[in-house]
């Protein structure tokens, strides 16, 4: 099976216990997200999704728009938190971090 892969993105699940992992061939993704359930995602046909490491998730395909479309999907599950920065996040996006609440 030669699917020419073009275009990539990368996402960062940051977050203690956080985890990916693909099953199928890189057609389903699961995600462990500190939610009683594991999040499932069934990848559309033009999209492939390789994890290399339980913290890395790739998704790569021919069409650019579908793997942006995919990757956001996936990111908008758990978009990264300001304070502490944890969430999926895009491998080359910088997450603003706000200052908590100070204690007098």
């Amino acid at each position: 099976m030669s699917m020419e892969a073009k275009f990539f993105r990368f996402l960062k699940v940051v977050g203690v216990g956080f985890k990916a992992r693909t099953e199928a061939e890189g057609r389903q993704l699961f995600l462990k997200l500190g939610y009683s359930h594991e999040v499932e995602f069934s990848v559309p046909p033009a999209v492939r999704v390789f994890c290399f490491k339980p913290n890395i998730i790739c998704c790569t395909g021919i069409d650019k728009e579908r793997v942006h479309q995919f990757a956001g999907a996936v990111r908008s599950c758990k978009p990264p938190e300001v304070y502490k920065g944890k969430g999926i996040m895009y491998i080359d996006e910088v997450v603003k971090k706000k200052q908590g609440k100070k204690s007098k």
